[in-house]
């Protein structure tokens, strides 16, 4: 129409827009305080999070709009890289096991946990904290924070993590080649509970990607965002972060924008009546010649 009217689309949608009037103003105060609500209730959401908040609520909203608003807001997040130290001691004599998770893909819970160690500054020491993540739901089923890196720290993250879940046999435990997961405790402790150990391959932080995303999250919405007393202050801050913010309610767009305790409800409503399904097996080929595309 716009073409055999000789009319630009921007002159016919400008058009058909209502004049900036008292209505269009009032409206846009009302998204505005809804926009800095979600954001303060959130832990610092980006813009695509925010959006989809307010869907949820019933606005009807694009967002280039809220990212628009959120800048003028100065609500925007500002991403900083600071440089970690390294928590991975792979310079050890203990065997490492293979990387059979490598193209695991996950249908329930229980059958593929992550596992990693990061670290955080308290003054001028640095305290560590280990974690455990189920990979289907993304949520954390253990974690476990100490003034050093030690096996036991480790260990008694994984020891959480079976006590609030108590998976069946058969679950596979994905970690770094570090000496804490590598050691014989933390392996027999696997062992003894029917899980199938693996690790990373040497150098290779992208065969723990989603245990890697999880402690950038948590540098980002909450370990940045306060100054804590000591320890026990760090403990409580976490608790709540994983308790009622991380698990409860924060919205994970590889999970549909749905919270790790949501996404996992949905799933077990949806597979009441039906056969759990086991996980499967992704093979890339990489553009490799196989002996099958050789012709004779």
């Amino acid at each position: 129409m716009c073409t055999l009217a000789a009319v630009s689309r921007a002159g016919y949608y400008r058009f058909c827009a209502p004049a900036p009037g008292a209505d269009t103003d009032e409206e846009e105060s009302r998204l505005r305080d809804a926009i800095q609500r979600e954001a303060i209730e959130s832990r610092h959401y980006g813009y695509r999070r925010v959006t989809r908040a307010l869907r949820d609520q019933g606005w009807e909203v694009n967002h280039k709009r809220v990212a628009r608003l959120m800048r003028e807001d100065g609500l925007l997040a500002i991403r900083k890289r600071r440089f970690l130290p390294q928590t991975t001691d792979s310079e050890h004599e203990f065997e490492v096991a293979l990387n059979v998770a490598r193209q695991l893909i996950p249908t329930a819970i229980n059958q593929l946990w992550v596992a990693d160690i990061t670290y955080v500054r308290l003054g001028r020491v640095d305290v560590f904290l280990a974690v455990v993540m189920d990979a289907y739901s993304r949520r954390i089923v253990g974690w476990n924070l100490a003034p050093k890196i030690t096996t036991e720290l480790a260990l008694t993250a994984l020891r959480n993590a079976i006590a609030s879940r108590q998976p069946a046999p058969g679950l596979i435990h994905h970690s770094d080649r570090g000496v804490q997961y590598a050691s014989v405790a933390y392996v027999d402790t696997l062992l003894q509970h029917g899980m199938i150990p693996s690790m990373s391959r040497p150098g290779n932080p992208y065969d723990n990607a989603k245990c890697e995303r999880f402690l950038k999250t948590l540098k980002q919405e909450e370990i940045r965002c306060f100054e804590y007393r000591d320890i026990e202050d760090l403990r409580t801050h976490l608790t709540v972060f994983f308790d009622r913010y991380y698990n409860a309610t924060r919205l994970h767009s590889a999970l549909g924008y749905l919270s790790p305790e949501e996404f996992e409800r949905r799933a077990a409503q949806s597979t009441t009546a039906e056969i759990p399904q086991a996980p499967r097996l992704s093979f890339s080929r990489h553009e490799e010649i196989y002996p099958s595309d050789v012709r004779c």
